[in-house]
């Protein structure tokens, strides 16, 4: 069963539903869900807002983290309040593993149905996705997890050629608690090769 929609959240417009989060792309007086305003989303890392509710982060506050993102050494999302975690979580297709896959085009360009954006004067053809949307373009979906950080630990990491451009939240920091939302898709190479030493070892699939 799907949790409930925060008491945090019941001010916040809904689409289908669900809570349109602060930060969503709102693309024709729809809303994109996946896609971040970039605008909100510098508000909401430089005043420690919830993506999600956009009231500001307490004590405690989540990130989501997948593997290139530990690597790079920051969370290019802003964060969530633990109530509004499991939510997002729960609802969002990449988060609860509906979504195999990453989107195969650029969602900035279209409509929320998919269709080519037509409107002359709407500027999201001028946009493009970022390096990271790009690389993941179609790609098997990554392992998500969310990791609970206490409220001092909260550090932006800033563009070199942008200092006052926050690109996202540090996790190279002490970490309070880690959860794994959802597995990552093998590429089918990968999942044909497991398959065989499966078989070799005679283990079932899980």
């Amino acid at each position: 069963m799907s949790p409930a929609i925060p008491v945090r959240c019941l001010a916040r417009p809904l689409a289908g539903g669900l809570v349109v989060p602060y930060v969503s792309l709102i693309h024709n007086g729809h809303a994109v869900f996946g896609s971040l305003d970039a605008d909100r989303a510098r508000r909401a890392f430089l005043q420690h807002l919830c993506q999600i509710c956009a009231q500001p982060l307490q004590e405690r506050f989540f990130v989501i983290v997948r593997p290139a993102d530990q690597q790079q050494g920051y969370s290019p999302e802003p964060s969530l309040h633990p109530e509004c975690q499991p939510y997002a979580a729960a609802n969002c297709p990449m988060l609860n593993g509906t979504a195999t896959h990453y989107r195969s085009r650029p969602v900035l360009a279209t409509h929320p149905a998919g269709r080519p954006c037509t409107d002359p004067s709407c500027p999201c053809p001028e946009l493009t996705p970022d390096q990271g949307h790009s690389a993941r373009n179609g790609r098997p979906a990554e392992q998500y997890e969310a990791w609970m950080i206490a409220a001092r630990h909260y550090q932006l990491v800033f563009r070199q050629e942008a200092p006052a451009v926050p690109v996202g939240i540090s996790v190279d920091v002490p970490v309070l608690r880690k959860r794994v939302l959802r597995e990552a898709v093998l590429p089918p190479e990968h999942a044909a090769l497991l398959d065989m030493v499966r078989a070799a070892l005679g283990l079932e699939r899980p």
